[in-house]
């Protein structure tokens, strides 16, 4: 299933921002634009795309990278209205666990994401329980580059909203578009690693589409996953209610 580009906002220093809004979603309705956006880290944003993002009227960041990414990279520069939410979900580190060829993309990112699903479960429900506040949109929700635990967060998210696996799968693999770019950037911030590893920059549609048919296989769906994460039942009649025209 294809998904249809958001209005074009040009960054120069971020790579891989976008809306995540316009797709079908419960019910015949349509998620959202203008709600809810992702994006690799905000904290380069020069003077020029610090103006052009204020002008989207984001009241609220959720930073999703571990402490020592924040530590060593720096947060989104402070501006009046925003307010900032670091929500680390807790998983091990993937150089724990090299890729290898024979194991393929799509089934080594699925695992990842199964790994970061099980041991970060608290954190996950706790950055959609910041998502699902109307008073909190429009909401920007970044790791470091956007693909990972920010695609875990909005492909739950999206799934919550009732949106198909596919269109779930296709957003996601919108960050190839960023590859290039990220590699450059992320070259620059990991010197030790070359060439930076497949899987830092790949996103098959493939890899999403396991993860969240394994996470129904293993929780009986999205849902019950997330409530028993933790997440407060109301916040989902929430989520729905402002993410959904």
């Amino acid at each position: 299933m294809d998904v249809a580009p958001a209005p074009a906002t040009t960054f120069t220093t971020l790579v891989n921002f976008r809306d995540v809004g316009g797709v079908p979603g419960l019910d015949g309705r349509t998620v959202r634009r203008g709600r809810l956006y992702r994006s690799d880290s905000p904290h380069r944003m020069d003077d020029v795309d610090q103006a052009a993002f204020r002008a989207l009227g984001i009241r609220t960041v959720v930073d999703l990278r571990r402490p020592s990414e924040v530590s060593r990279d720096g947060r989104i520069p402070e501006y009046a209205g925003l307010v900032y939410r670091h929500i680390h979900p807790e998983h091990p580190l993937w150089e724990e666990t090299p890729y290898t060829e024979d194991l393929g993309l799509a089934r080594y990112l699925a695992d990842r994401y199964h790994d970061l699903a099980e041991i970060g479960a608290a954190g996950l429900a706790a950055a959609i329980e910041v998502i699902a506040d109307a008073a909190a949109a429009p909401l920007l929700v970044h790791c470091v580059a956007g693909k990972d635990r920010t695609g875990v967060v909005c492909a739950l998210t999206l799934s919550l909203l009732g949106v198909a696996d596919d269109a779930i799968a296709a957003d996601y693999a919108l960050s190839a578009e960023a590859s290039a770019r990220l590699s450059e950037w992320l070259a620059t911030i990991l010197p030790d690693t070359t060439p930076v590893p497949a899987p830092f920059l790949a996103c098959p549609a493939e890899a999403m589409r396991l993860f969240l048919t394994e996470l129904r296989d293993r929780h009986g769906s999205v849902q019950r996953y997330l409530l028993g994460a933790g997440l407060d039942p109301s916040r989902i009649d929430a989520l729905r209610a402002h993410l959904l025209n």
